[in-house]
């Protein structure tokens, strides 16, 4: 068995859900303290931090990832325990297989690789590792990258381990993402009975105009890299349960998924402007879990496409598509940032597996970058 499984396993059978690291850290600490990493453990609140640095030079090469993983669900309902790694026909399944602990292990055996034969390679190389990326990210990625900020640490660039990869591991990498930013809409009516509606005042009706036009509306085209901006409502809720009462507020939650032809700011603005427009009595927060980022040309982008090519023999496709990432939080430093790992079809269900051979892969991908960066 590899290298790489045997850590995989080693991290899985760690049962770190969110913001939980369960020693993960300090396992792979161990590994690079060994490869002459300074390790720098950041802990804030509830959640564990590891920023590693090997090298004191730029430019800066980045792994960075979490140790967290969501809830196993029901346990009857997995075909071998959620935290008890099995190898059954060339699948590796665990919670954390895909998302992200296999390419945790890939990268640390790439680094221990290249360093075996470039000890005094290039700049430096590090890693940024959370256990917030699967719950609220308040207190994750972001503090870091606040704390390196604050000192003048500048990433040039970074991998992030998030499962990337379509069909066969490599055949896609995420150079960029969508932002995303959601919105908590009260609207505000009178409350009364249905028999006397010139006593009340239907929020719901007040509001459905305005949600129907904000629904129809085209916030951009999009671009070459972006599909257009999309708004969606997720939650929409007024009423008491009974059917003859005119409700007295509507409660309606809603998220852009954008393009860097918007900005949060913008898009803001734009929602604001047509409620005032519609005459609704209505109170509304944001929160902004990103802005989009992308990584279009560069040295990163090069030496990965190149060290896929090596591997698999065919260029990645290059996409934007899916949720957010980490990567939201590194990008605005000015870092060029892109999402490598394995194939995505399992992440967060019951059964989450990947295949065993695909880790040894990419830890042959991510090697292959660091060849072709720092060596």
């Amino acid at each position: 068995m590899s290298d790489v499984i045997e850590l995989a396993k080693e991290l899985i059978r760690r049962p770190s859900v969110t913001p939980l690291d369960e020693g993960c850290q300090t396992l792979m600490g161990e590994r690079l303290a060994a490869l002459g990493f300074v390790l720098e453990p950041m802990v804030f609140e509830d959640t564990t931090n590891l920023w590693a640095r090997r090298g004191s030079n730029g430019p800066l090469f980045c792994f960075a990832g979490h140790t967290d993983v969501v809830p196993a669900g029901p346990l009857e309902k997995w075909r071998t325990p959620p935290f008890e790694p099995t190898l059954e026909e060339g699948m590796l399944y665990g919670r954390g297989a895909a998302d992200m602990k296999g390419s945790l292990a890939a990268m640390v055996v790439a680094v221990e690789r290249f360093v075996a034969q470039h000890p005094d390679h290039n700049g430096s190389i590090a890693f940024l590792i959370t256990s917030d990326e699967e719950g609220p990210f308040i207190n994750g990625t972001v503090r870091v990258v606040e704390t390196l900020e604050a000192r003048g640490e500048k990433i040039t660039w970074c991998i992030v381990g998030e499962p990337s990869s379509t069909a066969q591991v490599g055949d896609v990498v995420k150079n960029g993402r969508r932002g995303s930013l959601t919105g908590d809409l009260l609207v505000k009516g009178v409350q009364g009975h249905v028999a006397y509606p010139h006593l009340a005042d239907n929020p719901i009706h007040r509001a459905a105009p305005a949600l129907a036009e904000l629904a129809a509306i085209e916030w951009d085209q999009g671009n070459d890299f972006f599909p257009p901006t999309s708004f969606q409502i997720a939650n929409i809720g007024g009423g008491t349960g009974a059917s003859n009462v005119i409700p007295g507020e509507l409660n309606v939650q809603f998220n852009f998924r954008f393009s860097t032809e918007s900005t949060s700011e913008g898009l803001k603005a734009r929602v604001e402007s047509l409620l005032a427009r519609h005459g609704l009595d209505y109170e509304l927060s944001w929160t902004l879990s990103g802005e989009p980022f992308l990584t279009d040309t560069g040295a990163l982008l090069d030496a990965a496409v190149a060290a896929i090519d090596a591997v698999n023999g065919q260029r990645p496709a290059l996409l934007t598509t899916g949720g957010t990432s980490d990567g939201r939080f590194i990008a605005p430093t000015g870092a060029q940032v892109i999402e490598l790992g394995p194939v995505n079809a399992t992440i967060h269900k019951v059964n989450e597996c990947i295949k065993a051979s695909d880790l040894d892969l990419l830890a042959d991908m991510y090697q292959g970058v660091l060849e072709r960066l720092l060596a």
